[in-house]
């Protein structure tokens, strides 16, 4: 039996839309109604015909919805609410789909009280955005984590994790505070670090004439296109879990002053220890099916 019957999709970026694409190819039955603020996404996507229905408004998309997922940047989750508050359905299910858990349970519960609440962060995506960008199999091998509140309905959060499991992703539940710290150190911390380094390289453009650019190796390249995200996402994503995240950078912090001791002394054996306990977490990734093994980390070459 199909968890549900009709999805409201409040959001047709990479993830919405991927959700949508997914949910035709492995549930093909399940009616899917979407619906974006931005009149130019809403045409995309009827043009692009992964949705049944486009609407011009949120709350037609989720008037006669069993489950409504919300696809926006995190800070706008509040908002997503209110506006479907009125047109949801009694018995309808709420879930997301961001990078941080907290402050988007508290105001998922602020906007719809009464609502059964089971927010998800899908733990999958790439440096595009837009309708455009979204695939079906974005979620294939992927993990999914759901952060129900203590009172959600265990059926609720079982039809929640059917769905994504049916999209092809693992599921796992945590707490959303713990997911945030998690997620600080796995995703969050990472993207600002990328973003730092990528900006400090275009701060000396005009020093090195264009080289920093022009002789990028590998490395570099890796960070500017995690540095290419969409940049409302991150902004809301970094203000959303920010406690968690300065706690991380901390220690990032004092990890890299620690580092740094090692290079100005001249300490190669800290140096060679740290960077075989690295190697063996990058190897446990590839193992755990997170990551391609394959040269060059699976890109193809024309």
């Amino acid at each position: 039996m199909l968890p549900f019957a009709r999805v409201a999709i409040i959001g047709l970026g990479l993830i919405g839309s991927s959700i949508a694409r997914a949910v035709k190819a492995q549930m093909p039955s399940v009616r899917v109604t979407g619906h974006d603020a931005d009149p130019g996404v809403r045409a995309a996507a009827t043009a692009l015909g992964f949705c049944d229905d486009v609407t011009d408004t949120p709350g037609a998309a989720v008037t006669d919805a069993d489950f409504a997922i919300l696809c926006v940047p995190v800070g706008a989750m509040g908002m997503a609410a209110d506006a479907i508050a009125v047109d949801l359905p009694t018995d309808a299910i709420v879930s997301d789909v961001g990078s941080s858990k907290g402050s988007v349970l508290a105001a998922l519960q602020a906007a719809l009280p009464g609502v059964t609440i089971v927010p998800a962060h899908p733990v999958a995506g790439t440096e595009r955005s837009g309708p455009e960008a979204g695939f079906a199999s974005l979620f294939h091998g992927r993990w999914c984590i759901l952060t129900p509140p203590a009172d959600a309905p265990e059926a609720a959060v079982e039809r929640v994790a059917e769905f994504w499991r049916r999209l092809g992703a693992d599921v796992e539940t945590m707490a959303a505070d713990h997911h945030d710290r998690v997620l600080a150190i796995t995703s969050h911390l990472p993207h600002l670090i990328a973003y730092t380094i990528v900006g400090t390289a275009s701060d000396m453009e005009e020093v090195t004439r264009s080289e920093v650019i022009k002789y990028s190796a590998g490395g570099f390249r890796d960070f500017t296109r995690i540095a290419a995200s969409d940049p409302t996402m991150w902004r809301d994503v970094f203000l959303s879990n920010k406690e968690a995240v300065l706690d991380m950078l901390q220690r990032f912090s004092e990890d890299l002053t620690a580092l740094q001791r090692a290079i100005r002394w001249g300490k190669g054996d800290e140096l060679f220890d740290l960077f075989t306990r690295t190697r063996a977490v990058r190897r446990s990734i590839i193992e755990q099916g997170q990551d391609d093994a394959a040269p060059d980390f699976g890109r193809t070459h024309d």
